[in-house]
């Protein structure tokens, strides 16, 4: 298949109009001529999956290797290095970024990963709300953090607790903490939450865990693939790897 056809595809799947005007979601690697053989989907691109593809591979990524303003492609330096190996194997390059954010991926780790039923919706941020079995006031703050680590797999957990128990959640894949000013729930579920954000969100009165930035996105591959079963192409879901290591 070309990328303009396997991209027209992902634009009826989420539309990349639908990104933010600071992102740099579609096709940032590649010919739309360009016939693939095969597709791999992950969250990023790193050395040591491009050591693993074959010639004429088309990577759909979450994340755009490309975001801000290439001045210069220093081949010894992030992303140039990446791009220049990407060049000599013909390997391609589709982002779905903030549009699938929007689309698919909060919800899915709302009601697949955490099992919690959307209540509301507002761009990037899903609501949602505690079982009712838990009472008028909700869950246990330390309760209903330690379930949302299990869930997520979490080997820690950063917290900032403003509230004693939880009713009303809400949620943003990724880093969404500079949206805090905008939930309207008792705890904010994100990732790369800085020390001053938590400063902030003590002031303003907001809970907020830290949910990791690649932990609550790596879910990415196996969303996507589910509207890419009929393609008649190979899809891949690649394994992300988190470039964190904790010890």
């Amino acid at each position: 298949m070309s990328i303009e056809e396997i991209y027209k595809i992902l634009d009826a799947i989420s539309a990349f109009e639908l990104q933010e005007s600071w992102d740099n979601s579609g096709l940032l690697v590649g010919d739309w001529k360009h016939e693939v053989k095969r597709i791999v989907l992950s969250v990023d691109i790193d050395e040591e999956l491009l050591e693993s593809l074959e010639e004429d591979t088309l990577v759909i990524t979450h994340h755009p290797i490309i975001f801000g303003g290439l001045k210069q492609l220093e081949f010894n330096q992030y992303p140039a290095k990446l791009l220049q190996n990407m060049v000599k194997k013909n390997i391609s390059n589709i982002a779905m970024h903030t549009n699938f954010d929007k689309t698919h991926l909060n919800s899915y780790v709302a009601t697949e990963i955490l099992g919690y039923k959307i209540s509301e919706k507002e761009g990037f941020v899903a609501y949602l709300d505690v079982d009712e079995r838990f009472g008028k006031e909700g869950m246990e703050f330390d309760e209903f953090a330690k379930s949302i680590a299990e869930k997520l797999g979490l080997v820690q957990i950063k917290c900032i607790k403003k509230h004693a128990k939880i009713k009303r959640i809400a949620l943003t894949t990724g880093s969404g903490a500079s949206l805090m000013k905008t939930i309207t729930a008792d705890c904010f579920l994100t990732g790369d939450i800085k020390y001053h954000d938590a400063m902030e969100a003590k002031t303003i009165g907001l809970s907020m865990i830290d949910i990791g930035h690649f932990e609550s996105e790596r879910y990415f591959g196996e969303v996507l693939a589910k509207d890419l079963q009929n393609l008649g192409i190979s899809v891949i879901i690649s394994s992300s790897k988190n470039p964190f290591t904790y010890v």
